[in-house]
């Protein structure tokens, strides 16, 4: 059974850091597209963050470039979402997601991708 579990939100102060988790199990993600989304109260899901690693293509929306990163020890199982310098408008409810294309859209939509975690909640004290 295909499944993804994310893990790791949680309270932290503006200027903060966290980092999250998540967990595949029925399949690797060297062979998917990782996504990581997240939705606000009363926005949109937006995703803010892809990576391929098979073919190296990458995104970041704008509102997280320079903060936010996939650290390169991800293991093949584990996705990571490394997140700095959190801001109150980064609080939202996340998601990590895997599609099974090779390239990260620059313009990413939500029904690209195959499997879907459950949500972590970040909170982002100002």
């Amino acid at each position: 059974e295909v499944q993804l579990v994310a893990s790791g939100g949680g309270l932290v102060q503006a200027g903060g850091s966290l980092r999250l988790s998540c967990a595949a199990s029925g399949f690797t993600f060297d062979d998917y597209v990782v996504g990581w989304w997240r939705q606000a109260p009363g926005k949109e899901r937006e995703g803010v963050l892809c990576i391929s690693s098979s073919t190296g293509s990458t995104y970041y929306a704008d509102s997280v470039k320079g903060r936010f990163t996939i650290p390169s020890d991800n293991a093949k199982n584990t996705a990571y979402l490394q997140m700095n310098s959190l801001k109150p408008e980064d609080t939202a409810v996340y998601y990590c997601a895997a599609s099974r294309g090779y390239y990260c859209s620059a313009r990413p939509v939500f029904y690209e991708y195959d499997y879907w975690s459950q949500g972590t909640q970040v909170t982002v004290s100002s």
